[in-house]
């Protein structure tokens, strides 16, 4: 066998999302990066459902494109349409999703990362992870090893200072249909059987988890008259902070909507004993929140149809995606399901859906930075971690490559907290919680989701991505422009006052409005529903034209001034606990009045504060009194 080496600053394991962010991250700030990918024709590809974003999701394709991110400009470059959900509910809500040209976000991303400085891809299997032993100071603060690069299966070895798993759904994966199993990642991929083994050895805990996917049926044999055409919306919003509105202002492509019946489900349930899901043969713990049409029916047996989304893979295929029917049975009832829905009469199917189980981390081994705790230098994200979902992934894959990085530059490590960002409730759910499924974001998840909109994500955290040295200096100077520009306005719409005179009550008469008992400020007025910036722009001659970001974030300051003022003094308290540190060597054994649990809980997801302590599952409000009390005493005694 080969003892050939090479050297280099980072090597990154897998290029889906997650990947990609993150070697982007190491390679940007001049760090010399190798990712790793069992196929580099299939780099960030799409395994699963052909968009980006969506509720929640979209939050977080915003946040990556604000910190320096890439997914936002690919999908920007790259979509086939564009819409943004819930704008029936508040701005809290409201979420951008891109229908993607899958093959044309691949070729873009990869085209990224080739343009690269410092950045090599290799098509490889990384079979093993290579430690050495770490010295007293390391030891101190809870590691065992510390990486020193990473072994391929031709021998190779590659020396590096920072390692990232971003393994996704391929460590030791196989495909289910039915009585059926291939032994491969997604979309018949090949997997990667060997580096589990190394993982295991080197003190790591993996568990199995579980997904799956739909068919993929060819369009020429859908009718789509039978379906209900969905368009996109018109003008078009970008999801990159940087991209010109008016350069992807586009003709777009259609989805359509149908639905099951009865006849589908009398199929699945006739057959539910030849899904592996309920055969047993599945080991994997599936997504609550994504489920298998067989799931749907047995668990919603008084839901007589199901929504089916019927989506376009690409500009050059006629390949389209039956979203919402993702389903591990076997093919020959595949057929007969799928055909009994309105449209997919005749279908015939290009690829079957399939289930897939994989190797992924065990919870409470995960450090706030997202270094697996007891090796120094392993970093991890996306699916390895627990989670779903490509934007999970690349938030999780950008995350992992700025600490990494700063940890070789010698800077302090990135955070983002639960007020700060739906990156920081994703980190923390990952290494607080135990989550028993693939973790998926949700917009309920964020306690503070009004200071959290996808609209403000540039303000909340452009900064952050300038101290990673994602953004230049120019990007992060427009922010601040921008920041200046709406607090002005804001400003001025306060102290900017109307009478209550004829010409002023006529115009309330005509907008369905009260009208004024005393002179108003314009402020006040845009708080009225019936009301808004535009609609008042006749009582308002002194305005000059403002970038429509600018008037988005002026108008729901104002509307939502109230609401928005609560929230941010429930974050000032959510700081305070987040402030008060637990010591990384205390010994949960010698706090008295803890109850068993959670002094189990505790130890094994070793919290860094206070606030972190408190999300932990088995951990009461009277835990966290009598961890602080402990506190305070060894306070107390050091002075």
């Amino acid at each position: 066998m080969s003892d050939f080496r090479e050297k280099t600053d980072v090597v990154v394991v897998g290029a889906g999302h997650a990947g990609c962010e993150a070697a982007l991250a190491a390679a940007k700030n001049g760090l010399s990066t190798i990712i790793f990918t069992m196929s580099a024709d299939n780099i960030a590809f799409m395994p699963c459902n052909p968009h980006i974003g969506g509720s929640s999701k979209g939050h977080l394709v915003r946040e990556i494109d604000a910190l320096g991110g890439m997914m936002g400009k690919v999908i920007d470059k790259t979509f086939l349409q564009s819409k943004m959900l819930n704008t029936s509910k508040g701005p809290a809500v409201h979420s951008l999703r891109c229908q993607a040209d899958k093959m044309e976000y691949s070729k873009e991303m990869r085209r990224v990362l080739e343009k690269q400085d410092n950045l090599t891809i290799k098509q490889a299997e990384v079979s093993e992870i290579l430690f050495d032993d770490v010295d007293d100071c390391l030891a101190a603060e809870g590691y065992k090893r510390k990486v020193c690069g990473v072994k391929i299966t031709s021998g190779i070895i590659y020396e590096a200072k920072a390692v990232i798993l971003c393994t996704g759904t391929y460590l030791k994966s196989r495909c289910l249909t039915g009585e059926s199993i291939t032994y491969s990642g997604p979309n018949g991929l090949l997997p990667s059987n060997n580096l589990s083994v190394s993982l295991v050895d080197s003190g790591i805990e993996l568990r199995r988890f579980k997904t799956g996917t739909p068919a993929r049926m060819d369009g020429n044999s859908i009718d789509f008259s039978k379906m209900s055409e969905q368009f996109g919306d018109n003008p078009i919003i970008p999801f990159s902070f940087d991209t010109d509105p008016e350069s992807i202002q586009k003709k777009q492509v259609s989805c359509y909507l149908t639905y099951t019946n009865e006849r589908t489900h009398e199929i699945i349930r006739n057959n539910i004993h030849r899904s592996p899901i309920y055969a047993g043969v599945i080991e994997g713990v599936g997504p609550r929140y994504c489920p298998s049409i067989e799931d749907k029916v047995v668990k919603f047996p008084d839901h007589t149809r199901h929504q089916v989304f019927v989506e376009p893979e690409g500009t050059y295929t006629n390949e389209m995606y039956i979203d919402g029917m993702s389903s591990s049975l076997p093919e020959d009832v595949q057929i007969q399901m799928y055909r009994t829905v309105p449209g997919l009469e005749n279908c015939r199917i290009v690829k079957a859906a399939y289930a897939i189980e994989y190797d992924c981390l065990c919870p409470g081994q995960l450090r706030p930075t997202l270094e697996i705790k007891h090796l120094r230098g392993l970093f991890s994200a996306g699916q390895f971690n627990g989670s779903s979902g490509y934007e999970e992934a690349a938030a999780q894959g950008l995350y992992a490559g700025i600490n990494a990085t700063n940890q070789i530059l010698g800077k302090e490590y990135m955070t983002i907290d639960r007020s700060e960002g739906y990156i920081g409730v994703l980190i923390d759910d990952l290494v607080t919680k135990e989550n028993l499924e693939p973790y998926r974001m949700m917009t309920s998840r964020a306690e503070y989701r009004l200071l959290l909109r996808q609209d403000n994500a540039d303000i909340r955290l452009r900064a952050k991505g300038y101290e990673a040295g994602l953004i230049n200096k120019e990007q992060y100077e427009h922010v601040l422009e921008k920041i200046e520009l709406i607090n002005r306005e804001i400003e001025r719409l306060k102290n900017t006052t109307v009478g209550a005179s004829a010409e002023i009550q006529k115009f309330m008469e005509e907008h369905g409005s009260a009208p004024l008992k005393t002179a108003t400020s314009l402020a006040e007025l845009i708080c009225r529903p019936e009301l808004s910036y535009w609609g008042i722009m006749e009582l308002d001659p002194e305005r000059r034209l403002l970038p429509y970001d600018v008037i988005e974030q002026v108008e729901i300051s104002i509307r939502y001034e109230g609401y928005i003022k609560r929230q941010e003094r429930q974050v000032e308290q959510f700081k305070k606990l987040e402030k008060k540190l637990i010591p990384a060597d205390i010994d949960y054994n010698d706090v008295g009045s803890l109850r068993i649990e959670a002094r189990q809980k505790l130890e094994k997801f070793r919290p860094v504060n206070i606030g972190q302590a408190s999300r932990i599952g088995g951990v009461n409000p009277a835990d966290i009194s009598v961890l602080i009390i402990y506190l305070d005493s060894l306070k107390y005694r050091n002075d």
